[in-house]
């Protein structure tokens, strides 16, 4: 009988650890410093990141938490990482497509941020070499007005070749200038396709505009893919943003006209407010 009870009682023991040991498995609690992943196309390609963001929490950040003049992970955690989809120039140096870690040494008026090519180092940052950095490079910093709570990595300013790294904490702001020489490839592209395939018109026209090229060759291929697809309000909003940059009045006002009519057919009330402020800058030139 002693016998039974004791096998009993292990085997009720045996269950309550077992309970235990699952239950402090599958326990799970908000990270202090949550793991971000991002991802933002720009330019042909894409611009990824991955770090982990503290909260300041009361504590006074730069100059305490994250002291001046020593090198920083810039986050927490693990290594912050930014991988770039293509071939850029950030702060004018030229950067191969890939994933690197970014640190920085924070400063008062200033920061160095750093591009470095080991990406286990972490906050390892007593094993930091200079060799293994594939940039760095000094920017100012700004003191900004609303407090930032939580550390945040920002792609901002963004336009087809130009954008922004924004590193954001405390009342402090800093920011890295991303530039990717996309327009060769670009041009090369356009003059292979756009005489073969009348697919590419409206892409092509609409690049020329958005970037300073010949607006007499974006004019022609829009009006080719209005050829195309007549009612397309959109491609008649363009033509009548190119005519406002070349002056001509009289057509920009008549295709302006044609938008707002188009829109209204296609029930598209957002073009049909595109066409009016068009046709108010239309009636505007001299």
């Amino acid at each position: 009988m002693l016998q039974q009870i004791n096998k009993l009682t292990l085997a009720l023991a045996f269950i309550a650890i077992s309970i235990f040991t699952t239950q402090a498995q599958t326990l799970k609690t908000p990270a202090p410093s949550p793991l971000q992943t991002l991802k933002q196309a720009f330019a042909l390609s894409d611009i990824g990141l991955e770090y982990s963001r503290p909260s300041a929490k009361g504590r006074l950040v730069f100059g305490d938490v994250v002291p001046y003049g020593k090198i920083w992970r810039t986050g927490a955690n693990g290594s912050t990482k930014v991988t770039f989809g293509e071939d850029v120039k950030v702060e004018g140096v030229k950067i191969a497509a890939g994933t690197y870690a970014i640190y920085s040494v924070p400063n008062k008026d200033k920061w160095e941020i750093m591009l470095y090519k080991d990406l286990k180092l972490g906050g390892n940052v007593s094993e930091y070499k200079t060799e293994n950095e594939v940039l760095r490079v000094i920017v100012k910093s700004t003191a900004i007005t609303e407090k930032v709570e939580t550390f945040t990595i920002n792609i901002a300013n963004i336009t087809p070749t130009t954008s922004s790294l924004e590193f954001s904490w405390e009342n402090t702001r800093v920011a890295m200038n991303l530039v990717a020489d996309i327009d060769s490839a670009i041009m090369k592209t356009i003059d292979a396709t756009v005489n073969t395939d009348n697919r590419p018109y409206f892409s092509a026209a609409t690049y020329y505009y958005e970037n300073g090229k010949d607006l007499k060759v974006a004019l022609g291929w829009a009006n080719k893919a209005l050829e195309q697809n007549p009612k397309a309000y959109w491609v008649m909003a363009l033509i009548t943003k190119i005519d406002i940059k070349l002056n001509d009045k009289t057509n920009a006002i008549a295709t302006a006209e044609k938008v707002i009519a188009a829109a209204k057919e296609g029930k598209n009330d957002d073009y049909v407010k595109i066409g009016e402020k068009l046709l108010a800058e239309a009636k505007a030139l001299k």
